[in-house]
């Protein structure tokens, strides 16, 4: 993006409060990045996917993992941090050359407000429009928005609005690389005696016994989940803890070492570092919006210490 236009997004975006600062710059790949800053948080935010690249609470390290061989160039997906998958998880269901997880996280957002809440917070909204690049892929008469909260919590509401006439179907996903200590010694609780579809195994149903585990590649879609999920880090003291709204699956995903060599991108034993838990409405639990009708799908991030 040309200096012009970023100086112009700050004209119109930026915050320059005493204890809340929000400012537009030019990041790698020339890919315009949101830099956040106030007394409880900082944050980037790359708008290319709308694509959220480090959440630091104020006091503590880093939650979000962004791959240290991560490449940013336009209209390709950046590894770690939170992708957005929209409007459908994994393969399309129809259509093999379209891209997998969708078109949002590849697609160049728009902002459409920045504000600095009464509470210290900080809260940018952004938009993607149709455009030539994926307007065969778009569902009919849906608009799309995604609200992140920047605080001592970080919230993200990814709205779909069907303003058409007919029902549309979405399948959507926060898939969001957590940075841990060491993927084989932290616990993921929450997801006890919940049925899950297994990816490694032909989508086999199985039931999780206990707290999840990681000793080998896992690729899952946990259904029917309700309930607050916890990544218990005894190494980092501390748990990362997981609450959502709109969304009925989890998908609990690390490649391991096998898959990860291949996937080239991941650093050197990058798979070590990351679990991914994500917050999607996937597999059996993809929605159906009615005419008129609105979805949100909205997940909060919290840190607590236990040392």
């Amino acid at each position: 993006m040309k200096t012009i236009e970023i100086e112009d997004l700050n004209k119109q975006f930026s915050l320059q409060n005493k204890n809340n600062t929000l400012r537009i710059k030019n990041g790698e790949g020339y890919l315009p990045v949101i830099h956040i800053k106030n007394a409880q948080a900082s944050a980037l935010i790359n708008l290319q996917g709308a694509h959220l690249l480090s959440w630091i609470p104020e006091g503590e390290e880093e939650v979000i993992w962004l791959s240290e061989d991560v490449k940013f160039l336009a209209g390709k997906s950046i590894r770690g941090g939170i992708p957005v998958c929209w409007p459908w998880f994994g393969a399309h269901e129809s259509d093999t050359d379209f891209p997998a997880h969708g078109f949002a996280r590849t697609t160049s957002w728009d902002i459409l407000s920045t504000e600095a809440l009464d509470d210290g917070s900080t809260r940018v909204i952004l938009t993607m429009q149709r455009q030539p690049g994926n307007d065969h892929m778009w569902l009919p008469g849906t608009t799309i928005q995604f609200s992140v909260t920047i605080g001592h919590k970080l919230e993200l509401e990814l709205i779909t609005h069907n303003n058409g006439d007919r029902a549309v179907t979405v399948g959507q996903a926060l898939h969001t690389y957590f940075k841990i200590s060491d993927v084989s010694k932290v616990l993921l609780h929450g997801l006890e005696h919940t049925d899950y579809l297994d990816k490694l195994e032909s989508f086999k149903r199985k039931c999780q016994l206990g707290p999840v585990v990681i000793t080998e590649e896992v690729d899952r879609v946990y259904l029917n989940t309700f309930n607050d999920c916890i990544i218990e880090d005894q190494q980092f003291n501390r748990n990362i803890i997981i609450r959502k709204a709109g969304s009925h699956s989890t998908v609990v995903w690390n490649p391991w070492q096998k898959t990860a060599d291949k996937m080239g991108d991941l650093g050197e034993q990058g798979y070590k570092k990351m679990l991914c838990v994500e917050s999607s409405n996937a597999a059996e639990d993809v929605v159906t919006i009615e005419p008129g009708n609105v979805h949100q799908l909205w997940v909060q991030y919290e840190v607590q210490t236990t040392k």
